[in-house]
């Protein structure tokens, strides 16, 4: 009894064993306070380090997502910014941004998004703006002639690689040698379907370089406006050679811009279904002057017979590449041709580009007479 009542005060007194003998409990091992403390200690210093690094890391994102992000303006001070031929709103966002025209390409492209006609008529050139403009404001002074210098180079439309190179290096003082060995590097940024094979892809316009501008990026700013004006007129990856080799030809062929939808669409109707001529052979003279490298209204029977590859009297289908450098209505017209059943089509009058277009071979050869007519009331011009 009496130690059942030893061992219920003192939990670790000592007991007699089933033999009478005493026996002492093990007492349990106990860890020092300081320990203990320790740890409450480091564990505190570990969650206020964390909370810590955490401010450290969240402070900065929240200031960016609580900072202004359009200067208040009006700016000051001068600075010049080019936007190039083919440039988009954020193409020129980030250079407003870089030039710190603008605080952040949002204070620009909202305002451009607000404003999309303004924004689309937005021109490549040099532009004098202010330091730490206001978005608005500097999308206004972008649409402002008086704020942009017209000097540059302007290519025309429907040249070829070859006429575009001197014309480049005379406006530049870039050495003409400089051009055709530029047009082999893949720096210029050529895309896969056209093969390393320039031409075409020079786009018709006029440029503003940077000063010191090498034959590599001036022919790579006039590479990427072609593929962003073949993107916009719906062009894809598979279909922008064909579309630009169709274009191209248009380009060549047609004078007035209402004639280029038909004439894509002749191009079209031909190469709908193999056969003898009309279809499957577009027998076009502007092909067979490209292969020739001769500028010309009318081709030689010879000419008409060499076998190059870009000669549509002798190969079915589109020619081997590109014949020009087309423009933007041109490559519009290759991706939405008009609506017609026209098979033929010819130039009645080469001076004005009066068209005519016909469905049977009968009609088309009355519209040729017509042309021959013309040619020869007016020598030395077919």
């Amino acid at each position: 009894m009496s130690s059942h009542l030893e061992e219920s005060i003192f939990g670790d007194a000592d007991h007699l064993d089933s033999r009478g003998h005493f026996q002492r409990r093990r007492r349990p091992h106990r860890r020092p306070r300081w320990k203990g403390l320790l740890a409450l200690l480091l564990a505190l210093v570990v969650v206020g380090g964390a909370a810590y690094g955490s401010v450290q890391f969240v402070k900065p994102l929240y200031d960016r997502l609580t900072a202004p992000k359009d200067y208040p303006g009006p700016g000051s001070g001068s600075v010049k910014v080019t936007v190039h031929a083919g440039d988009v709103g954020r193409d020129i966002a980030a250079t407003l941004v870089k030039a710190d025209v603008v605080k952040t390409t949002g204070a620009f492209t909202d305002a451009a998004n607000a404003d999309p006609k303004a924004a689309q008529s937005i021109q490549p050139g040099v532009y004098a703006l202010k330091l730490q403009m206001k978005g608005t404001d500097a999308l206004k002074a972008l649409t402002d002639p008086k704020n942009r210098t017209v000097s540059g180079v302007t290519i025309r439309e429907g040249l070829w690689a070859s006429e575009i190179y001197p014309i480049l290096s005379k406006a530049t003082g870039v050495p003409l040698a400089d051009y055709a060995a530029a047009a082999r590097n893949p720096a210029i940024g050529l895309p896969a379907a056209a093969k390393g094979n320039i031409e075409g892809y020079l786009f018709p316009d006029t440029y503003q370089f940077p000063e010191k501008a090498t034959a590599v990026q001036q022919l790579r700013a006039m590479v990427k406006a072609a593929v962003a004006n073949l993107r916009r007129a719906g062009a894809t990856d598979a279909s922008m050679e064909s579309a630009l080799t169709l274009a191209s030809i248009i380009e060549a062929e047609a004078r007035k811009d209402v004639d280029r939808p038909k004439v894509a669409r002749v191009i079209l109707n031909r190469l709908s279904r193999s056969g003898p001529p009309p279809y499957g052979y577009l027998q076009l003279d502007s092909t067979v002057s490209y292969g020739a490298r001769k500028r010309a209204v009318t081709t030689t029977d010879r000419e008409r017979g060499d076998a190059n590859p870009w000669n549509t009297y002798v190969h079915p289908g589109l020619p081997a590449g590109p014949i020009s450098n087309p423009g933007a209505k041109s490559m519009q017209a290759a991706t939405h041709p008009a609506v017609g059943p026209w098979l033929y089509f010819v130039a009645v009058n080469p001076e004005t580009g009066e068209t005519k277009y016909a469905v049977t071979k009968d009609e088309h050869d009355a519209y040729v007479r017509e042309f021959q007519a013309w040619c020869q009331s007016h020598k030395g011009k077919c």
